[in-house]
């Protein structure tokens, strides 16, 4: 009889490994082997300061912001949001094979506008919802969290950064003062160069350890920090202010995660899976993540407003 032995922590031996033991694919040893390997992941990645610590998330959340603290986040957050492009494209140039191509491209192509299709549901066809719901939740048709870019629908209003220049609007900001590289404070632009040398590499083991990070990072919970700051600030000084951006990524996160999981237990019993190098990509990438935030914080302490 075969067991495994137990791990305390938050990335665990799934069942699909266990099967996997259960039929014969793997050995015990490599199963364990794949064990404490999780565990460095979760003690490098998932205990790393900006993921178990971000002071300015949790002041956010309180939703005590003032008028020019949140127009310098929905400005910052517009930088990393439009040049994360740049970085979704390379890791879809440098892709080492067509499978990873393709959900790079799911990516991609969400980003840019192109709705999510559940495969059980016919194109266009539109969810009921109040006007209260749509505000919420966003228009159903344009904020599907499940599904593939496969047979979806491309809609202008669809793309990630015309949200968040739907909240700009309620703020006083216009399409020329969001988004553009010039706007970036040094913790943002390090942030998004970071992405682009990371997350985009051409070397497929640094880019997956920078693509596990970084959706478990985004799975870990300062999206919801952020909408709950959002709602206290729509109910109590911002009715006009529309948050599908911020709701929507609350929602699917988890899901990215998931699925990043699972891709890392098929690349790690390869051949040529390069250990030291994915907890590389995974550890740098996070200290660009933390320069964003501890950036915006300092700006916050600083008073300093873009």
């Amino acid at each position: 009889m075969t067991t495994l032995t137990a791990h305390p922590g938050v990335l665990q031996v799934s069942e699909r490994i266990e099967e996997r033991l259960r039929t014969g694919d793997l050995t015990l040893s490599q199963v364990e082997d794949f064990r404490e390997f999780l565990a460095e992941v979760e003690h490098d990645f998932l205990q790393h300061r900006i993921i178990t610590s971000n002071d300015y998330t949790r002041w956010f959340q309180e939703g005590q912001v003032s008028h020019e603290e949140l127009r310098h986040f929905i400005k910052q957050f517009s930088v990393f949001s439009n040049l994360f492009l740049v970085a979704a494209l390379l890791r879809v140039i440098n892709a080492p094979a067509l499978q990873q191509a393709r959900a790079a491209k799911e990516i991609l192509m969400n980003e840019l506008g192109v709705i999510y299709r559940r495969r059980d549901q016919a194109i266009g066809a539109r969810a009921a919802s109040s006007a209260e719901d749509k505000d919420r939740e966003g228009d159903p048709e344009l904020v599907s969290t499940e599904g593939t870019v496969d047979g979806g629908i491309f809609r202008f209003q669809a793309a990630h950064f015309e949200w968040l220049l739907k909240i700009g609007e309620g703020l006083g900001l216009s399409f020329s003062e969001m988004g553009k590289r010039r706007f970036g404070r040094p913790g943002t632009l390090k942030f998004c160069d970071e992405l682009a040398r990371l997350y985009g590499s051409d070397d497929p083991m640094i880019a997956e350890g920078a693509s596990f990070a970084v959706e478990n990072w985004a799975a870990a919970g300062f999206w919801q920090e952020l909408e709950d700051g959002l709602m206290i600030l729509k109910k109590s000084r911002y009715p006009q202010l529309k948050l599908a951006f911020f709701t929507w990524h609350n929602r699917v996160e988890a899901q990215h995660a998931g699925h990043t999981m699972e891709e890392l237990e098929e690349i790690y019993f390869d051949p040529g899976f390069d250990r030291a190098k994915f907890l590389q990509g995974g550890r740098e990438i996070l200290e660009g993540v933390a320069a964003f935030w501890e950036g915006l914080n300092q700006d916050r302490l600083n008073r300093v407003y873009t």
